[in-house]
C-alpha cells in the first residue's frame, strides 16, 4: 500500500512537471496555415514573448482573412494593442465560456497591463449569448458585441487556451488615434518626468542623446536611472572618468531594437547593447523572478522598477541603479568559500586515578553546530537580488537540468509500476 502510494506521488509530480512547462504560442499555431498571418504579427510585435512568458493565458486569434483586413488599414503600433486586447489574463476554454457565472463578465486583457488604456478600455465583455454562441466587446459603456466565438483550437489546461473569434475587439478610438512617430516622441521629456533628470543631463551634455534618437526609427530600449540611482552608496564618481568613458556608460544603458519586457523576460542569453564593441563585451545578462526583471552586468545587478514607453518602436525603462560593465569597473570578486571547522575533542586532562566506583564514562565535547544559512528576517524569497545571486547556471544549464528531471521522474515511475504489477 505504501508503495501504491509513493508511486502516485511520484507520477503527480510528473503531471505536476510536464504540465507546467512553458508554452510558446509561435509554435503552437505553426502547424495551422489558417492563422499565419496573426502568428506572424505576434513575432513583430513581440507579443509572442509576452504570451510565453505568463503561466495563465487564453489567445482569441484571428483567422488570415481577419487578420488581413486589420493589418491593411493600420501601422504596427494599432496592430499591437488590437491584438493586446485579444489576450486575456485568465484561461477560457469551450466549457468555461458557456459556464459564466449570471452569463456575463468582464476580463483583464494584456493591453490593460501597458498602462496606455485609458480608464477600463484595457478590459473585455465576455457574455454567453446562449445558443451555443459568446460575444465579445469592450468593457466601455454602450460597447457593442461584435466579435463572436469561433471555435476552439488548441489548449494546455490550465496553462494556455487558443480560441479563434470572428473579429477584433475594437476598443473607442483604439484605430483613429494618430500613431505617434517614433522621431516625434521627446526622450528628454518623458525621462525626466519618470525621475531620471541627471540621466537626462548626462545624455545630453555628452551627447549621447543624439546616438539614440538616430536609433529609434530602427528600434531602442533603454534603462534609465533613477536620480536616486546616482546617489546610491557606492557609486563611481563620474566626473573622474574620461569623457570615452562616460560616453562608454550611457551607451550601456540601452539597447539597438525594439525590446519589451515580454522579450526580456524569455532572454536566455547575454545581450548586446549599444556600447558593444566585440563579442561578449559590454553584455547585460538578464535574470527573471515572477514578475520581476533584473539586468546583470557582472559587477552589480539592477532591477527594472517601471516602464516610461511602450510603443513600437521605442521602449524605455527606469532602473534601481546605476549600470556598471565589468569592461571599465573590473568583475565583481568571487565570494570566498567559508572555511570548515571540523568537530575537534577536548583534551583529556591528566588526573590521578580514581576508586573503580567513581570511574564514569567522560563526555566527548565537540564544537557546537554551525546555524543555518538563512536569507535576513523580512527578506522576501524571490527578491530580484535574490534571484540575481541564486541564478548562476546559463540557460542551457538549466534547460538540461529540466531535462534530466524529467527523464528521472519517468524512470522512477516505470520502475514502480512494473514492480507494482509484479508484486
Amino acid at each position: 500500500m505504501g508503495a501504491l502510494r509513493l508511486l502516485l506521488l511520484s507520477l503527480s509530480i510528473l503531471t505536476i512537471t510536464i504540465t507546467s512547462m512553458a508554452h510558446n504560442i509561435t509554435e503552437m499555431l505553426s502547424g495551422s496555415p489558417d492563422y499565419s498571418l496573426y502568428n506572424s504579427y505576434l513575432s513583430q510585435t513581440k507579443l509572442a514573448d509576452e504570451i510565453n512568458s505568463r503561466e495563465t493565458i487564453t489567445c482569441l486569434v484571428l483567422n488570415n482573412a481577419a487578420m488581413s483586413a486589420l493589418a491593411a488599414k493600420h501601422p504596427l503600433s494599432v496592430i499591437k494593442k488590437a491584438l493586446s486586447l485579444l489576450i486575456l489574463l485568465d484561461y477560457y476554454d469551450n466549457q468555461k465560456l458557456h459556464e459564466i457565472s449570471k452569463g456575463t463578465t468582464l476580463t483583464t486583457t494584456l493591453y490593460q497591463t501597458t498602462g496606455n488604456a485609458p480608464g477600463n478600455l484595457g478590459f473585455v465583455n465576455i457574455t454567453d449569448l446562449k445558443g451555443g454562441k459568446v460575444g465579445f466587446g469592450s468593457a466601455a459603456p454602450g460597447s457593442k458585441l461584435d466579435t463572436s466565438y469561433t471555435k476552439s483550437v488548441k489548449q494546455i489546461p490550465y496553462n494556455i487556451s487558443v480560441l479563434e473569434v470572428s473579429a477584433p475587439i475594437i476598443a473607442p478610438g483604439m484605430l483613429t488615434a494618430p500613431a505617434p512617430s517614433a522621431s516625434d516622441v521627446n526622450i528628454t521629456a518623458l525621462l525626466e518626468k519618470a525621475g531620471c533628470k541627471t540621466f537626462v543631463s548626462l545624455i545630453v551634455s555628452t551627447g549621447v542623446l543624439k546616438i539614440y534618437q538616430s536609433a529609434v526609427e530602427k528600434g531602442l530600449t533603454m534603462f534609465a536611472p533613477s536620480d536616486m540611482a546616482f546617489k546610491a552608496p557606492g557609486v563611481p564618481d563620474l566626473s573622474k572618468l574620461t569623457n570615452a568613458e562616460v560616453v562608454s556608460i550611457l551607451q550601456y544603458h540601452a539597447l539597438a531594437g525594439y525590446t519589451p519586457i515580454g522579450t526580456l523576460k524569455t532572454t536566455k542569453v547575454p545581450i548586446s547593447t549599444l556600447a558593444t564593441n566585440g563579442a561578449g563585451k559590454y553584455d547585460l545578462k538578464v535574470t527573471t523572478a515572477g514578475d520581476s526583471v533584473t539586468l546583470n552586468t557582472g559587477v552589480d545587478s539592477s532591477r527594472i522598477s517601471g516602464t516610461v514607453i511602450d510603443s513600437t518602436p521605442l521602449c524605455i525603462f527606469t532602473v534601481d541603479s546605476l549600470l556598471l560593465p565589468s569592461e571599465l569597473f573590473g568583475k565583481s570578486p568571487a565570494p570566498a568559500p567559508a572555511p570548515v571547522s571540523e568537530p575537534v575533542a577536548a583534551p583529556t586532562p591528566a588526573v590521578s586515578p580514581a576508586p573503580e566506583s567513581a570511574k564514569a564514562p567522560a563526555p566527548s565535547v565537540l564544537s557546537p553546530p554551525a546555524p543555518p544559512m538563512s536569507s535576513p528576517e523580512g527578506t522576501p524569497a524571490d527578491s530580484p537580488k535574490a534571484a540575481s545571486e541564486n541564478s548562476t547556471s546559463d540557460s542551457a544549464t538549466v534547460d538540461l537540468k529540466a531535462t534530466t528531471l524529467l527523464k528521472s521522474l519517468v524512470t522512477i515511475s516505470a520502475a514502480f509500476l512494473v514492480w507494482a504489477f509484479s508484486s
